[in-house]
Parts: structure tokens; C-alpha cells; sequence
């Protein structure tokens, strides 16, 4: 997780810009990046759960890439960016292609619940002035954690299991909207924009996910 550099309340009016260098290009990257899942996800909706698989896979396997870029080459960073939403589309096509016949309502819900939690978390983040990164590791490994459980999930059978993963899950991305909408206003490295906003989007994502499982009753779609 990248270090931010925080400057006293009282810093000079002129080089308040910089401290926000990194909102405007990671904001319309995470809108581009956006259009581009839904494009995807249109595209896959006759997909099967295999390929569906696959091109998530090959998504993560972008974003190492897109990792190594970032440092390196902005065109191929963005171009990175660009095939990761594509593949991400892809990859949630046919779970959201089941969702769309037969619970449209529970897109619909999840959708606008996703909306007001990261537009709430993200201008939480964006006004602490408080270094939260420290919390970056807790974060983490409670992320860890749940995968595990969800891991467990799927051997075990746990009384409304699924709608505990999904509010835990809640619960983590939370703290890491805030800490990403904190990193846009004090990160003056505009080169790691493409990253940001990768990393931003995977919170949206995630938000969406774990909203659908609650608006469609706590089933079982992972």
C-alpha cells in the first residue's frame, strides 16, 4: 500500500492542487474502466460458469500485469486497465445474466445501495485528514479471513452463512473505500492513477457483489 505524504491544515492555498492531483485522471479511469465491465458483462451473458471462470482468472492475471506497468509504460498500463474491465465483465456475465432472469430487482437494488455506500465511505475517506494506511494490513487479513470463511462455506453448512459473509464483507470494504478515497486526495503520484483506479473499482465491485447476495435472499451465487 502506498505511503501518503499529509501536509498541515494551513498549507499554502497554491499547492492545494497538487494534494488532489490524483482524483480527476483515477475518477475517470474507474468511470472507463466501468463501462467497459458492463460491455463485458453484455457481451459474456451467454457465457457458461467455466468461461466465466476463466476470464476472471485472466482478469487477475492482468492486474499483476497492469502491476509491473505501472512504473513503466502508460499506454500499456491503461491498455492493461482496459482488457482487465473487459475480462471482469466477462467474468461476472453469467452470474449476472442468472440474476437479470431471474431477480432483476435484486440487480436493481444492489445497484443503487452500491451507489450510496461508496458515494458515503468514499466522502468519508475523502475528508479525514487522519492517516488511516496503518489500517491497510487489519484490513487485509480480516479480507483473508473471509475468504477463508467462504472457503468453509462451502463444505459447511452455517444457518444463514452466505448473509454473514456478505455483511462481513460489507463491513471490510468499508475501510478500504475509505483508505482508497483517501489516497486520491493526498497521493500526488498521478503516474499510479490506472492502479488506483483498478484497485477502486474492485471495492465497487466487491460492494455490488455482496449487496446482490443480500437483496436476493443470502443465496449462494459465488
Amino acid at each position: 500500500m502506498e505511503t501518503f505524504t499529509y501536509r498541515p491544515a494551513g498549507f499554502a492555498a497554491r499547492h492545494r492542487y497538487r494534494d488532489r492531483a490524483l482524483f480527476a485522471p483515477a475518477m475517470g479511469y474507474v468511470a472507463g474502466v466501468t463501462v467497459l465491465f458492463a460491455a463485458g458483462a453484455y457481451l459474456g451473458r451467454n457465457l457458461g460458469a467455466g468461461a466465466g471462470l476463466v476470464a476472471f482468472l485472466a482478469a487477475f492475471g492482468t492486474l499483476i500485469g497492469l502491476r509491473f506497468a505501472v512504473r513503466r509504460s502508460t499506454p500499456v498500463t491503461v491498455g492493461l486497465l482496459i482488457v482487465f474491465g473487459l475480462l471482469m465483465g466477462l467474468g461476472a456475465a453469467p452470474a449476472l445474466a442468472q440474476f437479470a432472469g431471474s431477480d432483476p430487482q435484486a440487480l436493481w437494488r444492489a445497484g443503487g445501495a452500491t451507489a450510496l455506500f461508496v458515494a458515503g465511505f468514499g466522502a468519508t475517506g475523502y475528508a479525514v485528514r487522519r492517516d488511516l494506511s496503518g489500517l491497510s494490513r487489519i484490513l487485509f487479513w480480516a479480507l483473508v479471513g473471509l475468504i477463508g470463511f467462504s472457503i468453509v462455506l462451502i463444505f459447511v453448512s452455517i444457518p444463514n452463512g452466505a448473509l454473514v459473509y456478505a455483511v462481513l464483507g460489507l463491513a471490510i470494504f468499508a475501510g478500504l473505500v475509505v483508505i482508497d478515497f483517501q489516497r486520491l486526495r493526498w497521493s500526488t503520484d498521478v503516474a499510479s492513477a490506472p492502479l488506483v483506479a483498478a484497485s477502486i473499482f474492485l471495492d465497487i465491485l466487491n460492494v455490488f457483489l455482496f449487496f446482490l447476495q443480500i437483496f436476493s435472499g443470502g443465496r449462494d451465487n459465488r
